[in-house]
């Protein structure tokens, strides 16, 4: 018992780089606190009875009233996959995958479970989109966590929504259906370090939201990650507007990212695509 909560304190000192005396970790979530991204893969292919079990168990994850307003584009064509990798431009390790999946969500069935009753659709609207998006991510979640425990490795895309008016018309994606994100699947050539993420402390709240520690906490955090994973000068975001320079650190480098309009777009084409989004 004493060896297992070692353990269990390790992984925590590794994904948090503080000590968490208090926390005690079951072994059946040791494997979610070592969970890893990977970005480059083994030619060993992903066996399609694996790869069902895989989507099935997305499928068991929750969803909205049951609705189930998700689907997902199974791709193993290397050239179509390429094609998306070329698109993005940054991320090589997309074409190397054995397997793409891109996350949809979709209200289409819905629609079309209207009609076949000959009742209207009368829920096009935000909270639909947004249910759509939560049904669809809790599903990718799901599946990522099972990849994991069979040993398969997996790195989720959002960029697809950067180039989504190129991967909807590749997938015959119809009015009613988005992309959500991507997620490269594949064996591991290597396993990458654990990710340091933010405290719990800024994180999770008790009975009601306070922040006012965020200054000193961010600090603190920026200086334990730095110390371990510091910032490269490749990967500190829009470098045309913001210049590269030394000692940048993680919470500088999320404001240069969020400081610039992403996908500034992606209202107006979905509602070109039937999302009525008042």
């Amino acid at each position: 018992m004493e060896a297992k909560q070692a353990n269990g304190q390790a992984l925590l000192r590794a994904r948090f780089g503080i000590d968490l005396p208090e926390t005690t970790v079951p072994e059946a979530i040791a494997g979610l606190l070592d969970r890893r991204v990977t970005r480059r893969y083994t030619e060993q292919d992903v066996p399609d009875a694996l790869l069902d079990a895989l989507l099935a168990a997305a499928q068991s994850a929750p969803a909205k009233s049951d609705l189930q307003q998700f689907s997902v584009v199974v791709m193993r064509d290397r050239a179509r996959i390429k094609r998306i990798a070329d698109w993005i431009g940054t991320m090589d390790w997309i074409a190397t995958a054995p397997v793409f999946l891109v996350w949809c969500g979709d209200m289409r069935r819905g629609q079309r479970l209207c009609a076949l009753h000959d009742m209207p659709h009368a829920n096009n609207n935000l909270d639909t989109f947004l249910n759509t998006a939560v049904d669809c991510t809790l599903a990718m979640g799901q599946f990522m966590a099972a990849a994991d425990a069979v040993g398969l490795g997996t790195c989720p895309i959002s960029y697809v929504r950067s180039h989504i008016e190129r991967v909807s018309p590749l997938l015959g994606l119809p009015a009613g259906v988005y992309p959500v994100a991507g997620l490269s699947v594949g064996w591991p050539v290597f396993r990458r370090p654990v990710s340091m993420r933010l405290p719990p402390s800024m994180v999770v709240h008790r009975e009601c939201y306070d922040d006012h520690a965020l200054p000193d906490a961010i600090a603190a955090y920026d200086e334990r990650r730095g110390a371990r994973e510091p910032v490269a000068a490749g990967s500190q975001k829009n470098g045309d507007i913001y210049l590269p320079r030394e000692g940048v650190g993680w919470s500088e480098n999320v404001a240069r990212q969020l400081s610039v309009p992403e996908r500034f777009g992606f209202a107006a084409y979905l509602k070109t695509r039937g999302f009525d989004l008042a």
